[in-house]
């Protein structure tokens, strides 16, 4: 059974073909950072597009690596939210014109939970409940997949995502975009203890987080050294400020995973590619107990690979869409 999967949520045009719902067979991105370097973001009509434009020859790509055709594929998935309106319409529109020519089910997956269910293609079927991080440029959220596969939400940012603000603190300091891989390799030579930056939220009780009270304190600080003429460590100033991010998704995934009797926790999304990030919570889950389940790098990133496996998994419950199917810019994880 091959499920092709197109991913357009954001500025990847992603094309992912899994077989029997845990093999990987093919996993193309076709990748829009120069497009969108020069904004310092992702700009939504220059993202859609972009996506007009590579989605055949991501398809063909994909195809090939596979060595199959798409007479061979038994099922088309794709992300049809959350994400950019126009890029999702893209991608929805190309998955509705093949599996109607191809006469093969059509199934809409959401991209929070592809996240998710995409480490099963290198641990095999998740071993259910566990607790989940989603962190990327769109979301940080702490949810936990219930035993029938469907999840709870137990906590989120509520201002900006943790991906964002690596966005914003590298733009403000002269890194390119994106700017969360930038942040990570500059602080590997920094000091992390350099600067006492501030961790909101994280004696209030809830599993809730707030990402712009930091960026804040690292723009106040910056300019104040500035006006006093004093040059900054940039190494240092990403190190700290990179820490204290990560540190607040620490305590409160740990408390969350402890309070729920969760012994699982699966990484997901964009940022879980950062390596402090990787490195602390898989020397947190050694000491306490923890099985840390952790995708590959090219995983982490918006990929095709996700929404073939979570469209397979959908496939394999009998759940397929019709050709009204519609785009949710805002879909949220119980969708």
């Amino acid at each position: 059974m091959l499920v092709l999967g197109i991913e357009t949520s954001c500025d990847e045009t992603a094309v992912g073909i899994v077989e029997d719902r845990f093999t990987l067979r093919a996993n193309i991105i076709a990748s829009q950072v120069e497009l969108h370097a020069p904004f310092g973001g992702v700009v939504p009509e220059v993202a859609a597009r972009a996506h007009l434009a590579q989605m055949l020859p991501t398809i063909y790509t994909a195809l090939d690596t596979a060595k199959v055709t798409l007479d061979d594929i038994d099922a088309i998935a794709v992300t049809n939210g959350p994400g950019l309106a126009g890029a999702l319409l893209v991608g929805v529109a190309a998955a509705k014109g093949l599996a109607l020519a191809q006469d093969v089910p059509l199934i809409g997956v959401n991209h929070l939970r592809a996240h998710v269910e995409v480490s099963q293609l290198e641990t095999g079927a998740l071993e259910l409940p566990l607790l989940a991080l989603i962190v990327s440029g769109g979301h940080t959220s702490i949810v936990r997949m219930n035993d029938d596969g469907s999840f709870t939400a137990l906590g989120a940012t509520i201002d900006d995502a943790a991906g964002e603000a690596f966005d914003k603190i590298a733009r403000f300091i002269g890194l390119p975009f994106p700017g969360g891989p930038h942040i990570d390799r500059l602080a590997r030579d920094g000091n992390k203890d350099a600067f006492s930056f501030p961790r909101a939220m994280v004696h209030d009780g809830s599993y809730n987080m707030s990402f712009s009270g930091l960026k804040t304190a690292v723009v106040r600080e910056l300019r104040r050294m500035q006006a006093a003429g004093i040059e900054p460590n940039l190494a240092d100033v990403a190190a700290s400020f990179q820490e204290a991010l990560v540190d607040v998704q620490r305590r409160k995934v740990l408390a969350a995973a402890k309070a729920e009797g969760l012994e699982q926790i699966v990484l997901a999304g964009g940022v879980a590619a950062n390596s402090r990030l990787r490195a602390v919570f898989a020397a947190e889950c050694e000491t306490l107990g923890f099985r840390l389940i952790v995708p590959s790098i090219p995983l982490c990133t918006d990929n095709g690979a996700m929404v073939a496996a979570a469209g397979a998994n959908l496939l394999a419950q009998g759940v397929t869409h019709d050709l009204s199917l519609a785009t949710a810019p805002g879909m949220g994880l119980d969708a």
